[in-house]
């Protein structure tokens, strides 16, 4: 889509959550739908109805990556939530896994980037897509993916030390953990640009692309400016480039996603992406983000979804920082589609608590856009 799509549905006061987790587990059999992807486009659909909304946003599963890419390396279904790949041992190297249907044990990774079947998730989400493009198209269809850095730190137990042993000029040849870093890294760029190549042909025209372990957690603030970002460039950006030159080269738009605790530099690192819409989590202030992003790009949040279920948190309160967020964009005059920070999901026994937050931001900035 040109730009101006998105600016102007900012122009005319969209508000939309991520919030087809809610609509999906309305539905009694939720876990079939999400085989079936007619059926699972369909609640997509309605998702983007319920909330008035031209954005066919999907559910925001950062999993479907890590288990398609498990599968392929040989490891059992049982042990893929909890699996973890080590650096090999002093003198040995990794190999591929044994060539059966039931490996005794998975190697520590394949030797080579392996070839990786679509799992059954991955597929209906892809036939999700198609089913919005060919039967809904007043719907924008957008697909969905983990970042890079994010996966990598899925597969690895601690991910954090040689990110930080990297920044202080070690490399692979010295560590073992950096370079399984690298490895993974390289692994997970992998599928992902295959999952991606899969949604385009299925008919995205955006995907939202999400890397909220992109953070202050996995980089220190402190040697990350002694070293001018050189391991953020270097583990974050340079994949997250390779992956926007791809949409572009595939006119597919970048709806770049990250929720996690962000240095002022990070950000604006992510205005160089080019990306439609950049989504950010409540602990940042966007107006003061504003001035950090290209104005051709939408800012995107960033309520805080991630306490709707708090009983704490009330309705009126959320409404208040509804009012005071749209209140500041304005002054800051930069696109603007107020949302939450990240996918709200249903949670048995709160789904009344939590659907009357969204509610109430959902009401609140239309009181606010009316003068109401």
């Amino acid at each position: 889509m040109h730009q101006t799509y998105y600016t102007t549905l900012a122009a005319k006061g969209l508000r939309v959550p991520v919030g087809a987790h809610l609509i999906l587990h309305a539905h009694a059999d939720h876990e079939a739908i999400l085989l079936d992807g007619k059926r699972l486009g369909e609640v997509i659909a309605e998702t983007a109805r319920h909330f008035d909304s031209p954005l066919a946003i999907p559910l925001m599963d950062l999993s479907l990556e890590k288990d398609a890419l498990l599968r392929a390396c040989g490891v059992p279904a049982a042990e893929i939530e909890t699996f973890h790949f080590s650096a090999p041992a002093a003198g040995t190297t990794a190999s591929a896994p044994p060539a059966t249907d039931n490996p005794p044990h998975p190697a520590p990774m394949p030797s080579e980037l392996p070839a990786i079947p679509a799992t059954p998730r991955i597929k209906a989400t892809c036939d999700a897509i198609a089913h919005i493009a060919r039967e809904h198209p007043a719907l924008l269809p957008i697909g969905m993916s983990i970042g890079p850095f994010s996966l990598m730190t899925k597969l690895i137990a601690d991910p954090i030390m040689p990110v930080y042993l990297a920044g202080t000029g070690l490399t692979g040849d010295d560590e073992s953990d950096i370079a399984l870093v690298e490895r993974l890294l390289a692994l997970g760029e992998h599928i992902i640009h295959q999952y991606l190549r899969a949604q385009i042909a299925a008919g995205a025209k955006a995907i939202f692309v999400c890397e909220p372990a992109a953070n202050r957690v996995y980089f220190s603030p402190k040697q990350l400016e002694e070293t001018a970002y050189a391991t953020f460039e270097k583990y974050v950006m340079a994949p997250m480039r390779r992956l926007a030159a791809l949409l572009r080269e595939h006119e597919v738009d970048l709806i770049f996603h990250d929720c996690g605790e962000l240095t002022d530099e990070m950000v604006r690192r992510f205005g160089t992406l080019g990306a439609a819409i950049i989504s950010l989590g409540s602990s940042r202030k966007l107006w003061e983000d504003a001035a950090l992003i290209p104005a051709t790009t939408v800012l995107y949040g960033n309520l805080p979804s991630k306490n709707f279920r708090a009983p704490q948190l009330t309705p009126v309160a959320v409404a208040t920082a509804a009012r005071e967020l749209v209140a500041n964009m304005r002054c800051a005059c930069h696109p603007f589609i107020l949302g939450t920070e990240c996918d709200v999901l249903s949670v048995p026994g709160s789904e009344a608590e939590i659907m009357s937050k969204v509610d109430a931001f959902m009401k609140a900035s239309a009181d606010e856009k009316s003068g109401a």
